[in-house]
C-alpha cells in the first residue's frame, strides 16, 4: 500500500513575523499620506497655530486682574477677568496699526491741539488717561487721589503709556484680540467636547444596531430617521428652555428654603439675646451671619455660565451623532460578513470579544475620519447658535457671539468693521483647517483614495 500523503505542517508563530512586517509596512504609506497631502499639511499647521493661540492663552486671557489705577486699594480693589476688562477711554477704537500719528505740541505747549471728537483726539485722551493710571500705580495712590492734585502729563509720557490694541476695541472698550482668543478657546472647546459626545453616541448606537441586526436594527434606524427629520435648532432650543426652567424652579425653591432657615436662625438668636441688646445693629449683624451660614439660595454667575456651556455642548453633541451612527452601522454590517468574524464566532468568541477584538479595530479609520469632520460641524453649530442669541451667555465670548455683536455695529455712517472681520476670519480659518485635516485623514485611511 502506498503511504498516505503527508498533511501540511501549519506555520510556526515565528514564521508569521515576515507576514506581519509586510502588513505593517503596507499600512505605513497610507498613514504617511496625511503629510504628503498639501491640504492636510496646511490644515494641520493652521490648526496647530490657532489651537496654540486660543487654547494655550486661556490661562492668561481668563485670569483676574486689577484695573489700572486701582492697585493702591490693595485687597479692596475690584478684580476683573482680562477678557472683560473695560476702558471708557477706548470705546470703538480701530486696530492700533491704523491709528494716525499724534503731532508733537508746538512751542511750549504740553498738549497738541486736537479736536475732542476726532480719532486723534480720542487717542490722545486714551494716552493721557493711561499715563495717569500708570503713575498712580507706581506712586501707590488711587487714580482719584492723583487727579485731585491736577498732575501734568507730557507728550513723551503719554506716548510711552499709550496701550496697543492690535485688533481694536469693542463698544465697551474691551480688547478685541483678547476676546477673540477667549472666544476661540470656548468655540473650539465646545466643538471638541460636542464632537466627542457625538462620536461616542454614534459609534455605540451604530455598532449595536449593525451587530444585532434584524428587527432591532430596523427599529433603531427608524428612530434615527425620525430624529433626522427634526431641525436641530428646535431640539437645542427645547433643551435650553427645559434646563433654564428647571434651574429657575430649583433656584426659587432653594431661595425660599434658605430664607425660611435664615428667618428661623435670626428669631432664635434674637430670643437668646437680652431685650436691651435687641437693636437694629444686632439684627443687621445676625442677618450677615445668616447670609454667610446659609447663603442666598442663588447660583453664582460662574455656576450659571458653566451650566450654560455644558447644556450647549450636550445639545450639540446629542443631535450630531446621527450621521456617525449610520456610517458605523454600515461598516459593522459589512464586517459581519467577513470570514474572520465568522471564524471567531465559530470558535466560540463572545459577542463582546468579537466587537472589541475584531470589529472595533477595523472601525478606527472611519471613526477618526468622521470625528475630524464632526468637529468643524460642531464648532459651526455653536457659532450659529451664539449668533442667533441662544448659545453662550454674556460675558463669555465666542466667535459666533462676537460676530453677532459686530454685525450690529455696521452702518453707513461710522462702521466698526474690525468687530465683525476678525471673529469671522478666525472662524473660517479654523473650519478650513479642520476640513483639510479631515480630507487628509480620509486619503490616508481610505484604500480607495490612495494613489496606486
Amino acid at each position: 500500500m502506498s503511504s498516505p500523503a503527508a498533511s501540511p505542517i501549519p506555520p510556526r508563530p515565528r514564521d508569521l513575523a515576515p507576514t506581519l512586517d509586510r502588513a505593517r509596512s503596507a499600512s505605513l504609506p497610507g498613514m504617511s499620506l496625511l503629510f504628503r497631502s498639501v491640504p492636510g499639511v496646511i490644515g494641520l499647521g493652521m490648526l496647530a497655530i490657532i489651537g496654540l493661540l486660543c487654547l494655550g492663552s486661556l490661562p492668561w486671557t481668563v485670569s483676574a486682574v486689577v484695573p489700572p489705577g486701582l492697585k493702591a486699594a490693595g485687597d479692596d480693589a475690584p478684580r476683573v477677568v482680562r477678557f472683560d476688562l473695560q476702558n471708557r477711554q477706548a470705546l470703538r477704537l480701530p486696530p492700533s496699526w491704523t491709528w494716525p500719528d499724534i503731532p508733537r505740541p508746538a512751542g511750549g505747549a504740553t498738549e497738541p491741539e486736537l479736536a475732542p471728537g476726532t480719532l486723534q483726539g480720542r487717542i490722545w485722551s486714551l494716552a493721557v488717561d493711561s499715563a495717569l493710571r500708570q503713575r498712580a500705580d507706581e506712586t501707590g495712590v488711587t487714580i482719584d487721589a492723583l487727579l485731585a492734585t491736577k498732575p501734568v502729563v507730557t507728550y513723551d509720557q503719554a506716548m510711552a503709556a499709550l496701550p496697543t490694541y492690535l485688533l481694536g476695541t469693542d463698544v465697551l472698550g474691551r480688547d478685541v484680540m483678547v476676546r477673540c482668543l477667549v472666544g476661540g478657546g470656548i468655540s473650539m472647546g465646545i466643538g471638541l467636547a460636542a464632537a466627542t459626545i457625538a462620536v461616542f453616541l454614534g459609534t455605540m448606537y451604530g455598532a449595536l444596531a449593525g451587530y444585532l441586526g434584524g428587527r432591532i436594527d430596523g427599529v433603531m434606524m427608524r428612530i434615527v430617521d425620525v430624529l433626522y427629520g427634526l431641525p436641530y435648532i428646535l431640539l437645542v432650543v427645547l433643551l435650553a428652555v427645559a434646563v433654564d426652567g428647571t434651574l429657575d424652579a430649583w433656584q426659587q425653591a432653594r431661595a425660599r428654603e434658605t430664607k425660611t432657615r435664615s428667618v428661623a436662625f435670626i428669631d432664635v438668636e434674637l430670643a437668646r439675646t437680652p431685650e436691651a441688646q435687641r437693636t437694629p445693629e444686632t439684627r443687621a449683624r445676625l442677618e450677615v451671619q445668616a447670609r454667610e451660614r446659609f447663603g442666598v439660595g442663588e447660583l453664582s454667575q460662574a455656576q450659571r455660565l458653566s451650566i450654560n456651556v455644558v447644556t450647549l455642548l450636550v445639545a450639540i453633541g446629542g443631535v450630531s451623532w446621527l450621521t456617525m451612527a449610520r456610517v458605523i452601522r454600515g461598516q459593522v454590517l459589512s464586517l459581519k460578513a467577513q470570514p474572520f468574524v465568522e471564524a471567531a464566532r465559530a470558535i466560540g468568541v463572545s459577542p463582546g470579544g468579537i466587537f472589541t477584538r475584531h470589529l472595533l479595530p477595523n472601525l478606527v479609520g472611519p471613526i477618526i475620519v468622521y470625528a475630524t469632520l464632526t468637529v468643524p460641524q460642531a464648532i459651526l453649530q455653536e457659532s450659529f447658535l451664539s449668533f442667533l442669541g441662544i448659545g453662550v451667555d454674556d460675558p463669555l465670548p465666542s466667535w459666533g457671539k462676537l460676530a453677532a455683536d459686530g454685525l450690529g455695529e455696521l452702518n453707513l455712517v461710522n462702521s466698526q468693521w474690525w468687530l465683525l472681520l476678525w471673529p469671522c476670519v478666525l472662524l473660517g480659518l479654523a473650519l478650513l483647517s479642520l476640513n483639510f485635516v479631515g480630507e487628509g485623514l480620509r486619503e490616508a485611511l481610505d484604500p480607495r483614495r490612495r494613489p496606486r
